[in-house]
């Protein structure tokens, strides 16, 4: 299995079944994991050094922090009903605890914080929805924690691809610190298929080919892009989601297309 792939587990004891750290993936900014929750089970956790933002993925739940709480937050029951998350941005220097109301799928997304901005609600109404590409680039995108959103490093959206599509594509990039062209950031692909036993596939690869890999992704894997390109195909009969966790030096979405397929961006694929 390529060393770019964090499958997930059974639930250990704290009801984790995929985590990503630093240290994990031999980077500096990025964390996530994902828990799955019973009815009545609770997370919690001091920030410490780190911002974090839970999305909600499926289910209903209460959530708290130092100073905040929200009551009965969810939407969606499942993440294929295609409908925005409730989310909650925690800052550095704050501790949060999450209960589940019903069986829950929580994304715990983290990077390094500065205490800037106050704990907040995300409802669905303040994720904006847009649709990405055409023909068969087209795209669902749901923006949880976009840049033009408060933040210390942290930025956060999701994505539906329909079978037989393709997404992050043309091939793009962000693995350099050349703004006002590019910037540096890591990146998650939590990746989530509609279809029991199905797959995607995601290539990732930097232009000198020093890394070149193509993946089988299953339900539940999480994909690291410590550089390069990174497309993903979803395969006809097997719709794909995927959660994007993004952080770097500088909190920008600013990227580089493969300049052998930039020509795309002009067409109808």
């Amino acid at each position: 299995m390529s060393k770019l792939i964090v499958p997930s587990q059974q639930p250990n004891q704290e009801k984790s079944v995929v985590k990503v750290t630093p240290e994990s993936a031999n980077w500096g900014y990025v964390g996530f994991e994902v828990y799955t929750l019973a009815k009545g089970d609770k997370i919690s956790m001091d920030t410490g050094e780190q911002e974090v933002c839970i999305v909600l993925l499926s289910g209903y739940a209460n959530a708290r922090t130092k100073q905040q709480k929200w009551n009965n937050i969810g939407q969606r029951m499942h993440i294929f009903e295609e409908i925005p998350p409730y989310a909650v941005y925690v800052p550095s220097g704050d501790q949060y605890e999450v209960e589940a109301l019903t069986d829950a799928e929580i994304a715990v997304c983290t990077a390094p914080g500065k205490g800037t901005y106050e704990a907040r609600l995300i409802a669905p109404k303040d994720v904006r929805v847009d649709m990405r590409g055409s023909g068969k680039t087209l795209r669902r995108i749901h923006n949880i924690l976009p840049e033009d959103q408060p933040a210390d490093s942290l930025l956060i959206v999701e994505v539906y691809t329909p079978n037989g599509n393709w997404s992050s594509y043309p091939p793009h990039k962000h693995d350099q610190e050349n703004l006002p062209n590019e910037a540096y950031l890591e990146e998650t692909y939590y990746h989530r298929i509609k279809q029991a036993n199905g797959f995607a596939l995601q290539r990732v690869y930097t232009d000198d080919r020093s890394l070149n890999e193509t993946m089988v992704v299953k339900d539940g894997d999480v994909v690291l892009v410590p550089k390069g390109y990174h497309p993903v195909s979803a395969p006809p009969g097997y719709d794909l989601y995927y959660l994007n966790t993004m952080a770097g030096p500088v909190r920008t979405w600013k990227f580089t297309n493969d300049a052998d397929h930039e020509w795309m961006m002009t067409q109808t694929v």
